[in-house]
C-alpha cells in the first residue's frame, strides 16, 4: 500500500510546481552596469577577491606616537589628580596606568601613601601611542616633576637610555639614578597603620617605643626585600612571630615580622635581590590583624625607616654619557615647564 501512495504523491507535487511556474509573471529586464572591484588590502596581505560596493578601503598596521604634557594639583591622591587632568587626552585605563608608572618612578624617593599632601603639584611628559585598533596607551614616561609642599626642591625624573639597558632608567636633574640602593617600602600594596616612635601597644595597652613601621595589608600579600643582601635569620622570634632579618652591604639590617610564611629557600645564608619576594603578610606573634612589621637596624639600633632610607642615593650617569644626558635633560625640563605654565593658566 505504501509503495502505491509514494508515486501518486510525487505526481501531485510535480503538477503543483508546473501550475506555479505557469502563473508566475515575467520580470521586467533591468539594465546591468559593470562595476570595478573594490580592493580591500593591508600591508603584507593579498587583496580580497570579492566586493560589496565600489569603494577602496585600505587598512594600516602603523602605530601613531606623539608626546603629551600634563600638569595638575593633588587634592586627595595622585591617581585622582591624574584622572582629572588627563580627561580628554587619555582614556581611563591609560590614566590609571600613568599613576602607577609615576609611583614606580619615584618609589625610591617618595612614599605615595604618606609623603603626598594636599596642594602638591605634578607635571609629566609622556609618549602617547595609538595602536592600529584605536586603543591609546602611555608608551613611556619621558619626564616628571613632583613639587611637594614640604619646602624641599622639586623632585625631577628624566628618562635616559644608557648602554646595556634595554628599557632605560630615570635620573634626577643632576644625573643621579632614581633607583636607589633600597626600596622605600617592602610592600607592593601598602597602608601605614603604625609609625616609628612611641605608641600605645594594641595588645598590652601601655605606652611603648615602636621600633619600626607597620604596614596593614591583606593576608598573603607578598613582602619584598628592600635591597640586595643576605638572610641572617629566618624563623620564629617571640612577639615578632615569623621573622626574617637581611644584612645589606653597608652593614644595615632590615627586619620583617608577623609573616604568615616564608618564600621558598629563605634560610640563613640565602642571597636575595632588591624587590624579590621573601614572604607573605600574616599575623603571627603579637598581632591583632594581618600586617607587616618592618624595621631598619644600624649597628644593632632601630632607626626610623623613613629617615634611614631617605638619603640612600643611586648611581650617577656614566661620564661618557653625561653630555648627551644634559641635552636630553634640558629638552625634557623645558617641556615640563610648558606643562607647568599650561596648568597655571587654566
Amino acid at each position: 500500500m505504501r509503495e502505491r501512495i509514494r508515486p501518486v504523491s510525487y505526481a501531485v507535487v510535480a503538477t503543483l510546481a508546473v501550475v506555479a511556474i505557469w502563473f508566475t509573471p515575467t520580470l521586467e529586464k533591468k539594465q546591468v552596469f559593470a562595476m570595478q572591484p573594490v580592493v580591500v588590502s593591508r600591508p603584507g596581505l593579498e587583496p580580497a577577491d570579492f566586493v560589496l560596493s565600489p569603494l577602496v578601503v585600505e587598512a594600516s598596521n602603523k602605530e601613531l606616537v606623539d608626546t603629551l604634557a600634563i600638569g595638575g594639583v593633588i587634592q586627595s591622591s595622585l591617581y585622582n589628580a591624574l584622572n582629572e587632568s588627563g580627561v580628554g587626552v587619555l582614556p581611563p585605563s591609560a590614566r590609571h596606568q600613568l599613576a602607577w608608572s609615576l609611583a614606580d618612578i619615584f618609589e625610591y624617593k617618595v612614599d605615595m601613601s604618606r609623603d603626598l599632601m594636599q596642594g602638591d603639584k605634578f607635571h609629566v611628559l609622556v609618549e602617547r601611542l595609538q595602536k592600529p585598533n584605536g586603543a591609546i596607551i602611555v608608551n613611556k614616561v619621558l619626564g616628571a616633576r613632583l613639587a611637594l609642599s614640604n619646602g624641599h626642591s622639586p623632585l625631577e625624573a628624566i628618562h635616559f637610555d644608557t648602554p646595556g639597558s634595554s628599557t632605560g632608567q630615570y635620573y634626577d636633574a643632576s644625573g643621579m639614578s632614581l633607583r636607589a640602593a633600597f626600596l622605600r617600602a617592602p610592600l607592593v600594596f601598602r597602608r601605614i597603620s603604625s609609625v616609628f616612635g612611641a605608641r600605645k601597644h594594641p595588645i598590652f595597652g601601655e605606652w611603648r617605643n615602636h621600633t619600626g613601621t607597620d604596614y596593614a595589608a591583606a593576608e598573603g600579600t607578598p613582602v619584598r626585600a628592600i635591597g640586595d643582601g643576605v638572610v641572617i635569620f629566618a624563623g620564629r622570634n617571640g612577639g615578632y612571630g615569623n621573622m626574617i632579618d637581611i644584612r645589606h652591604r653597608n652593614g644595615m639590617v632590615s627586619r620583617y615580622g608577623h609573616m604568615r610564611n616564608f618564600a621558598m629557600a629563605m634560610k640563613p645564608g640565602t642571597r636575595v635581590a632588591m624587590g624579590s619576594t621573601i614572604g607573605y603578610v600574616g599575623m603571627t606573634g603579637w598581632a591583632t590583624g594581618p600586617h607587616l612589621h618592618f624595621e631598619i637596624r644600624v649597628n644593632g639600633v632601630a632607626r626610623d625607616p623613613k629617615l634611614a632610607l631617605q638619603s640612600r642615593s643611586g648611581e650617577p650617569i656614566p661620564a661618557d654619557e653625561r653630555s648627551l644626558f644634559q641635552k636630553m635633560r634640558n629638552q625634557t625640563l623645558a617641556s615640563l615647564n610648558e606643562a607647568h605654565f599650561a596648568s597655571v593658566a587654566e
